[in-house]
């Protein structure tokens, strides 16, 4: 067989190929016509409403009679009016073990019974379980701490941390009421996988200090100074706490092991937890065990927090501390708790609304800085316990609100006896189950990008803090963006034998060009971000396509067709770039031919048009198809050399 046989064969089939475009020729050629005219005020109050209310809430208004209006307006400010009303005491059941297990956290940790209940009025997560969070406070002690001492004057430390504690409200309110819940679209499901696990290991070695009884035990959250407080305080080890707990933790584990494998007994792991703090307690009060190495919580202060609406300072010399940091904590404590929220939400499939959940947020950390309360938000091995025990509606914070109240009023002696170790015990087991293994490996043969952004967040949080961790994913996913978007894909599309369809060559190898066409898809906006690289990157495109011309004696290339459906939008660095390449294109002696431009894009494109070229009906088409065949009609067939 001679040499360029295989190449005769192919250039026979691309005339055939050609020949069959030809016999296409006649289609009817449909004409692109230019869009409506907008006025510059509807256009403004589109992109307005596609920002700031993509879910339409109005729409749920149109032709209801006034009354229905009001109540579907209830419902939507407060969403406990939308499912209120479908509760059921099979509902209630779950709600109540689970809100009773959380409030045996929450009793120990802080006394805050009020904003619970503002978040189940307002918010619409099912999980969340809302108290105050390490990071902020520590975070709002440590900056109050810079101009007063808690020790030398604690009445005017508490005014600030009250104060601070309502500018953060404010802020996370107003967040809400502009519509920006899309800011936390930036967290992406691989992010909270990451985040989750990672905050779920160091909450678990948190818990070391009440697992190994030691006192002295550090606040950060990082894994290097958790583990050196653990073996530089080994002497602090307790073998009685540690024994207790181990037990304990070995029974919370298998209930969750038994509630997991078989459904119908869910009640066992879901009441394990309040099991287990009954159980320590009885038997710490009979042995006498906080005497023999067990930690205990101790005696607490009975009664009520009074109002704390006076303390409220907006003026004197310290005003701008607390609104600086209740900016900080209040933006902290707000990504945290929606990124808790979220998390939950997609364990069971339910969509969190970020607008809601700010105001919610918002609005409870304003009433509780009237109730000395300081920042709240939703805590996440609160949050994880409440998943836990099997939490089915915001319910369950009512239920550890009335809990913690009526504990304040009449049964705080009895706590006093509870062992640190066990409520270690259950935040440990709750959290370990959030360690989603098989979705990190379903991510990792999805997409590898993906995979770096988990192991960001995971790594992130484990080794610096929740928030930076957080911050470094959402970080690496935006520069993934801005990558797309100063580098949009194109790619080569090619005719699929027998049609007028056309696909990516790359892709379907049956795809076959077009003798004196090069058709490209450009799949992204064109802004000034990359117009610089489109013209590089479609200039060489041509050099590519002109040297394998030369290479195969093919025919010389005539048009450039640029397929634009996916251009959603174009600014005016856009418009100039297809101005300087049909300029480009024209001193090599090829037409610029655009497929299917949008109608923003097409108006752009024909405002910024002095020469009219972009409203010739020879330089505009609706489809590929039609393009390739209006224009081959134009073109001399190839001559023998093809044979």
């Amino acid at each position: 067989m001679e040499p360029n046989s295989s190449s005769n064969d192919n250039n026979k089939m691309q005339l055939q190929h050609h020949s069959s475009c030809l016999e296409i020729a006649t289609m009817e050629v449909h004409r692109v016509v230019p869009p409506r005219h907008k006025s510059t005020i509807e256009k403004l109050k589109t992109r307005l409403k596609e920002t700031f209310f993509p879910d339409d809430p109005l729409r749920q208004f149109k032709g209801q009679p006034l009354g229905k209006k009001w109540i579907l307006a209830a419902q939507y400010i407060f969403p406990i009016l939308e499912w209120g009303p479908n509760y059921s005491f099979k509902l209630f059941k779950s709600d109540i073990i689970s809100g009773l297990t959380i409030a045996s956290l929450a009793i120990p940790q802080d006394s805050s019974f009020v904003p619970p209940l503002v978040y189940t009025v307002l918010g619409s997560s099912r999980d969340l379980a809302v108290g105050p969070v390490s990071i902020a406070s520590l975070i709002m002690g440590s900056m109050l701490r810079q101009e007063v001492s808690p020790t030398q004057n604690p009445v005017l430390f508490l005014q600030l941390a009250f104060t601070a504690t309502f500018f953060g409200g404010l802020v996370q309110a107003s967040l809400g009421l502009l519509r920006l819940g899309f800011i936390i679209d930036f967290l992406s499901k691989a992010t909270l996988i990451g985040f989750m696990a990672g905050a779920a290991i160091i909450v678990s070695l948190q818990q070391l200090k009440s697992l190994l009884g030691i006192t002295h035990f550090t606040n950060q959250m990082g894994l290097i100074p958790v583990m050196s407080s653990v073996f530089h305080n080994t002497k602090e080890w307790s073998w009685q706490t540690i024994l207790m707990g181990f037990c304990f933790l070995v029974f919370l584990l298998l209930t969750r092991h038994v509630g997991t494998k078989r459904p119908k007994l869910f009640w066992v792991s879901a009441g394990a937890p309040l099991v287990s703090v009954i159980l320590s307690t009885l038997l710490v009060f009979a042995f006498k065990a906080q005497h023999h190495g067990i930690s205990v919580i101790g005696k607490l202060q009975e009664g009520l927090n009074p109002p704390s609406w006076n303390m409220l300072k907006f003026h004197g010399s310290h005003l701008g501390l607390v609104m600086k940091t209740g900016l900080i904590t209040g933006i902290i404590s707000l990504t945290e708790g929606i990124a808790v929220g979220r998390t939950f939400a997609a364990l069971k499939n339910y969509q969190v609304d970020g607008n809601k959940e700010m105001i919610a947020i918002g609005v409870m950390n304003i009433v509780g800085s009237s109730t000395s309360c300081y920042i709240t938000t939703g805590a996440f091995s609160r949050s994880a316990v409440n998943h836990n025990a099997g939490a089915k509606t915001a319910v369950s914070n009512v239920v550890m609100s009335v809990t913690v109240m009526v504990t304040l009023l009449f049964l705080m002696p009895l706590f006093q006896y509870t062992p640190n170790v066990v409520l270690g015990a259950i935040i440990v087991t709750a959290v370990v189950g959030l360690i989603d293994v098989p979705a990190a490996h379903q991510i990792w043969k999805i997409d590898k990008f993906d995979f770096l952004v988990m192991l960001c967040a995971f790594l992130g949080v484990i080794f610096i803090s929740v928030q930076e961790g957080l911050a470094i994913a959402v970080g690496i996913s935006i520069f993934k963006i801005l990558l797309q978007i100063t580098r949009p894909k194109t790619v080569m599309l090619g005719n699929m034998p027998g049609s007028d369809i056309y696909r990516d060559l790359h892709h379907y190898n049956e795809a076959m060009r077009i003798p004196g066409f090069l058709i490209l898809s450009i799949e992204a906006p064109i802004n000034f971000a990359n117009t610089t690289y489109l013209n590089e990157r479609i200039l060489r495109w041509i050099e590519e396509y002109e040297a394998e011309e030369n290479l195969n004696k093919q025919s010389s290339l005539r048009f450039v067709i640029l397929e634009m459906s996916a251009v959603s939008a174009i600014d005016t660095s856009g418009t100039s770039f297809f101005k300087d390449l049909r300029k480009a294109m024209e001193k090599k002696g090829v037409e610029l031919v655009l497929v299917n431009p949008l109608a923003e894009v097409l108006e752009k494109l024909q405002r910024s048009d002095d020469s009219g070229d972009f409203k010739r009906p020879d330089s505009l088409y609706l489809t590929v198809g039609e393009a390739v065949a209006s224009l081959s009609s134009t073109i001399k067939a190839p001559s023998a050399n093809y044979v």
